[in-house]
């Protein structure tokens, strides 16, 4: 659990995959390629959005593809009656019952489905992308006050609590991210109609105070199924689709809000051509693929428009029409606007959208993206995400979880119309949690703060009551697409509080997605508490897991629904651990931050001889706590460790942070998984820490940009990122800036000290590197044992003699003098 602030996971993409050449084994996990990398703490000093968005774009290259019609199928079946039970007949079913809609036969609460025709003419005129925007919020929000009246058997009634419609935005949404505030601007979005008024001062309509007072009832109406509309909610619901969904809101969205965004491009800006007008009528037909059936990233930076005057017509707004036809009155038009997004100005700040496609800005499939980060990190837990892109008159679905992205083939919403309306159909069925809120979290407001609330039943406690307070500062969240997605969280509990008594520093429930292939960590955590048992070392030096439970949500399901390849690899399940709480080594400095580092490399030593393997050492996994008068070490976070009688490398994440990673394993072999992850690699680790710890911080303080060296570490792939570390060891002179002006003796010992552990382990590393040769060149003579492994084997003897080397230091011994190991 890595605390507030900086810690130190890595920023920019690594190289794709490389194949195992010449049959290369697979030691260890491959470093992952995405944004669960960096984005385990985004509050990471030198993260700016040019070096966050390539990681989701290797994130959205990875994306798996489905077809249209098995996403359709699935979402159906979850917006059906018994969404347990295949029922290979809802498509066809539904793309019948949709029909009259499409061929504007029907009519509810004065408006008509003919309006849905008058709109789509509109959007295929020419013009600019911003010009998308009213005519496909008309047809769109039309589409679903009339689909309210279609009715068939099998599939649920619209949910009135969530009543979703479709708003112009194009407006930019901040979020707070740790230290770090994010700007986007989504072209359009999908909200609550309750959350869409409450953006519009002068609606008459729940204010924020007031949803936030109701929030926790009204979830629990969703999950009952209330779905009684009343007159009043047509007018209100018709007054704001007349008013304001085709406006930008006076106010800032809160992405909390958000079901879902919707974002444009338009390939035929400027052009005299128009796309291809609505057919007259609308008829059942097999799926055609679009061209290009997938959206691949990059896919408009091929085809750069020309740009030109928008040829839409000035005599009436395409919204006039469509609301005209459609039976209401628009009380203005649209102020439309410009789509291009403001330059950023704040870390992780989009960049802009400009008519012509920029190739420094994300491209749309990241941009997307990017907006399913900011969703995932203001929600908590949650279990997938939907987003859409609309390029002309093709949309494509993106449905994204903690396992990864899977992108549907394109509908042509034009020309085949009865499909797209059955995706609307179906996501006006959802209830809160099939728009991917983890219904086991319950909003609630406690003294004026979000909280959420979790209750389970325990076969050991009873009843555990969990209130997660997700408002506080030192909440610790995620961002990124895919990855554990780690949040940590002050939480109270009742029942644990009963069971164990009152920690004075209170308790964390860490809650993460980890892969289902691993040995869990709770699992871990019960052989490191045997251990304990039996070490001093370990003892005491390990955290408190309280409690914990496990989910069972598999991201795999969705994936074998699809009938995406190899449904289950990578697959992810949620867990809750609850902690005692603990502080973060970066808060300690000089003689206690020596001590609390040696602690936790003694406790690491003693694990990894029994069995126990670490494998991820850096500033937010190495915690201390208080006993009395004593400062203990704490080793962190299991959830990447691995056990011994573990058969072979296992999971698809990533074993190590970057910028601390070993520099045998910051090679183009080892982050293919071609090189066993040993005990020194750990304790190089280490070392790496310390090094940036104290060269960064100061009486517990992060420095100042022009004082803190090793940002760009942070913001390198493995390759590159090894290469700096080898410069950096190379330069003999080098000292920290804050050293240069310090005059305490503490100081220049533990740098001495770091000096002296890095000729350490360049004098172990030269004397590998002669031992392998001279293997080389026997195997290579007799021909026996040629491309076997020379440095994969490792015994506890060669363990204790690379950490003698450190603490037979000159340094390490003035240090230790009065050390309370």
């Amino acid at each position: 659990m890595s605390p507030t602030g900086e810690t130190g996971t890595s920023a920019t993409p690594p190289r794709a995959n490389a194949s195992n050449q010449g049959g290369s084994k697979l030691e260890s996990t491959p470093n992952s390629r995405g944004a669960s990398v960096v984005s385990e703490n985004i509050g990471l000093v030198g993260v700016q959005v040019k070096e966050v968005w390539p990681w989701i774009q290797r994130d959205i290259e990875q994306a798996k593809q489905c077809k249209a019609d098995a996403m359709l199928q699935a979402l159906l079946q979850r917006a059906s009656c018994a969404p347990e039970t295949k029922q290979p007949e809802l498509l066809q079913k539904c793309l019948k019952g949709v029909l009259p809609v499409c061929n504007g036969r029907v009519s509810a609460g004065g408006i008509s489905s003919s309006g849905i025709e008058a709109a789509l003419k509109k959007y295929v005129c020419p013009g600019v992308e911003n010009d998308f925007y009213g005519p496909f919020i008309d047809a769109t929000n039309i589409a679903l006050a009339c689909l309210e009246e279609v009715k068939i058997d099998g599939m649920r009634a619209p949910v009135s609590t969530v009543d979703m419609i479709f708003q112009q935005n194009d407006m930019p949404m901040y979020q707070t991210h740790q230290t770090v505030r994010s700007t986007r601007k989504p072209d359009v979005v999908i909200l609550p109609l309750n959350s869409a008024c409450a953006s519009f001062e002068d609606e008459k309509c729940d204010k924020k105070g007031d949803k936030k007072g109701k929030q926790k009832s009204k979830q629990k109406d969703d999950e009952r199924g209330n779905t009684k509309h009343d007159e009043k909610h047509d007018t209100k619901r018709k007054a704001h689709m007349v008013k304001n969904a085709k406006e930008k809101p006076p106010a800032s969205l809160l992405w909390k809000d958000v079901l879902a965004c919707i974002e444009f491009k338009r390939k035929t800006s400027g052009r005299t051509k128009e796309i291809k007008s609505p057919p007259s009528s609308y008829i059942v037909t097999d799926y055609v693929p679009t061209k290009p059936e997938f959206l691949p990233v990059d896919h408009l930076k091929a085809e750069v428009p020309t740009p030109g005057p928008s040829q839409t017509p000035a005599t009436q707004s395409a919204s006039d029409a469509a609301l005209q036809s459609s039976g209401l009155t628009a009380a203005q038009t649209s102020k439309g606007g410009s789509s291009s997004k403001r330059k950023a100005a704040d870390t992780l700040e989009s960049t802009p959208k400009k008519s012509k496609v920029n190739p420094d800005e994300p491209d749309v499939t990241v941009q997307t993206g990017l907006y399913a980060a900011e969703m995932f990190a203001a929600n908590l837990a949650v279990e997938y995400l939907i987003n859409f892109i609309v390029v002309d008159d093709v949309i494509w679905t993106w449905y994204y979880d903690r396992q990864g992205t899977v992108q549907s083939s394109g509908i042509n919403f034009i020309q085949d119309l009865p499909r797209f309306m059955v995706l609307l159909y179906a996501l006006q069925r959802f209830k809160v949690h099939d728009w991917g809120r983890n219904k086991d979290f319950l909003p609630v407001e406690v003294e004026g703060k979000q909280c959420h609330e979790f209750k389970i039943k325990d076969g050991d406690i009873g009843t555990v009551d969990l209130l997660l307070h997700t408002s506080h500062d030192e909440r610790v969240t995620h961002y990124g697409l895919q990855g554990r997605a780690t949040n940590v969280v002050p939480v109270t509990s009742e029942a644990l509080t009963k069971k164990y008594g009152t920690f004075e520093d209170g308790m964390v429930a860490k809650i993460f997605w980890g892969e289902a292939s691993r040995t869990s960590e709770p699992e871990i955590l019960k052989k490191v508490e045997e251990v304990a048992k039996r070490h001093p070392t370990v003892e005491g030096h390990i955290p408190q897991l309280l409690w914990h439970h496990k989910f069972t949500n598999p991201t795999s399901a969705i994936r074998e629904a699809l009938g995406v390849p190899e449904p289950t690899t990578g697959g992810r399940v949620l867990y809750i651990l609850v902690f005692r709480k603990l502080h973060p080594i970066t808060k300690l400095h000089g003689k206690e931050l020596f001590d609390a580092w040696y602690q936790c490399i003694l406790c690491h030593l003693t694990l990894w001889k029994e069995g126990v393997y670490h494998r991820d050492i850096s500033p937010g996994n190495l915690m201390w706590y208080r006993k009395g008068d004593k400062l203990i070490g704490v080793l962190n976070d299991y959830d990447l460790s691995s056990l011994a009688n573990a058969v072979g490398p296992r999971g698809n994440e990533r074993t190590g942070t970057v910028p601390f990673m070993a520099l045998d394993l910051l090679t183009e072999k080892a982050q293919r998984g071609e090189v066993k992850h040993l005990y020194r690699h750990d304790l190089e680790s280490f070392i790496w820490v310390f090094t940036w710890i104290f060269s960064r911080y100061r009486q517990g303080v992060l420095l100042s940009r022009k004082l803190r060296p090793f940002d760009e570490w942070a913001t390198l792939d493995a390759i590159a990122c090894g290469e700096k570390k080898l410069a950096f060891l190379a330069n003999a002179d080098y000292e920290p800036p804050v050293l240069q002006t310090s005059e305490s003796d503490i100081d220049w010992s533990i740098w001495d000290l770091l000096v002296e552990c890095f000729e350490a382990l360049d004098a172990a590393a030269y004397s590998r590197r002669s031992h392998v040769r001279r293997i080389r060149r026997v195997q290579q003579r007799s021909m026996e044992g040629a491309g076997e492994q020379t440095n994969a084997k490792e015994t506890i003897s060669d363990m204790d003699d690379l950490l003698g080397k450190f603490t037979g230091t000159m340094a390490w011994a003035k240090l230790s003098k009065t050390s309370p190991l």
